[in-house]
């Protein structure tokens, strides 16, 4: 039988030894010096043995009663070392359901599909930083108090939109979870209205027709990159949303027909955007460049993905146009005012080419083909009178407005 005294006094040999208590339970001795425990049983007819833990971080007295768990459970038919495989299964599995693990698992999958590079880096960080607190916790741990208490910390900081991205995206994280059978519930949805609300940002923007104009002659002096001159020639053409310019496919565009159809990244909803003539004329030159690659606007590093994000916004910056004066996506802006304002184009018709969420009275979404006879003609009405601001410095562009 052994004792501490003589568990403390055992040395190593050349080869392993075992030195045996009672009842099957044993220590090994390793020619590293580990001492190990070890629990012989007989289960179905055959000899077995299994490792416990390793001396003294299991003492003497543990390792007692480890033993009598096991023997309890050979006796009730059960084989531990079944069992142990059984358990380390499980404890790897828990180790990977941690929040932080799954999110970084939905990261990967989003980033096969398509996310920018630039999205994956501030998901990461919102993961790795922002909800630090709970990336080491067992998913179907995190509850909606301990999950809030994560956003709060970013709240009082003062980064409230962060807190609110770093709820939607734990939203994605346990609905994935939940697909993938590692969580029942989603906490994120039951935090709606707990966040303080971020103060509302229009981007930047230029409505003015003569400052209009002037940037239209500013970006038309650009003497960068082709490709880059192109998808700022084409940003207020057809303002739509900056990562759907710089994602445009050779393959979703149809010259002849004069139409570009993709799906709206923000809807994702089949989407057609008529091409005027200056805009198919601006592709026209684009195509020898860039029509073998798969994207219309590909990027410096690698043809295989599509322009930088922030490139439009870096060449308005290189013509002298910070941020807070226009952006990428304050052409947007530009046209729906202009085209309401001065144009006097209806609203309805304006909405549907922004790709908006617009709604019958019934309340269902209308489909891509609706007015696209009356929106062919705002387009191209559109990019006329952008030439006219362009081509009429120092003069007074007189307009009639359309008919509603």
């Amino acid at each position: 039988m052994l004792t501490d005294t003589k568990l403390r006094t055992l040395k190593s040999r050349e080869s392993a030894y075992r030195i045996a208590d009672t009842n099957g339970l044993c220590i090994e001795v390793r020619p590293t010096g580990a001492k190990v425990w070890r629990y012989r049983y007989r289960h179905a007819g055959k000899a077995s043995i299994i490792t416990m833990a390793e001396y003294p971080v299991m003492g003497l007295s543990e390792a007692r009663a480890e033993r009598d768990r096991l023997r309890a459970l050979v006796r009730g038919g059960g084989n531990p070392a079944h069992a142990a495989r059984i358990e380390r299964a499980a404890k790897l599995e828990r180790s990977e359901a941690t929040f932080g693990a799954i999110a970084a698992e939905l990261l990967v999958k989003r980033a096969k599909e398509g996310l920018s590079p630039g999205s994956v880096k501030r998901e990461r960080r919102l993961i790795e930083k922002d909800m630090a607190a709970i990336s080491d916790i067992p998913i179907t741990d995190v509850t909606a108090p301990l999950l809030l208490a994560s956003l709060r910390k970013m709240e009082r900081r003062g980064v409230v939109e962060t807190a609110h991205r770093s709820r939607s995206l734990a939203g994605r994280v346990f609905r994935y979870a939940i697909a993938t059978g590692r969580a029942q519930s989603n906490p994120a949805d039951d935090l709606a209205g707990a966040l303080e609300q971020p103060q509302t940002k229009h981007f930047a923007s230029i409505t003015d027709p003569t400052k209009i104009g002037d940037l239209l002659r500013a970006m038309y002096s650009y003497r960068g990159s082709p490709v880059t001159l192109a998808a700022l020639k084409l940003a207020p053409l057809l303002f739509v949303r900056p990562g759907e310019l710089r994602k445009a496919r050779w393959a979703d565009i149809d010259l002849r027909a004069s139409e570009w159809r993709f799906t709206a990244s923000k809807t994702g909803t089949p989407h057609i955007v008529p091409l005027s003539s200056q805009a198919k004329e601006i592709l026209e030159e684009l195509r020898p460049l860039t029509s073998r690659r798969e994207f219309v606007f590909p990027g410096v590093r690698s043809a295989k993905r599509p322009m930088s994000e922030n490139t439009v916004n870096a060449a308005l910056r290189y013509l002298g146009y910070s941020g807070d004066i226009i952006t990428g996506h304050g052409f947007r802006a530009m046209a729906r005012t202009v085209l309401d304002e001065v144009l006097g184009f209806r609203p309805d018709y304006i909405e549907h080419q922004l790709a908006h969420a617009v709604r019958d009275p019934l309340g269902r979404a209308y489909n891509r083909t609706v007015h696209l006879a009356e929106r062919r003609k705002m387009m191209q009405a559109w990019a006329d009178y952008l030439d006219q601001l362009r081509e009429s410095e120092g003069k007074v562009v007189s307009i009639r407005r359309k008919a509603g």
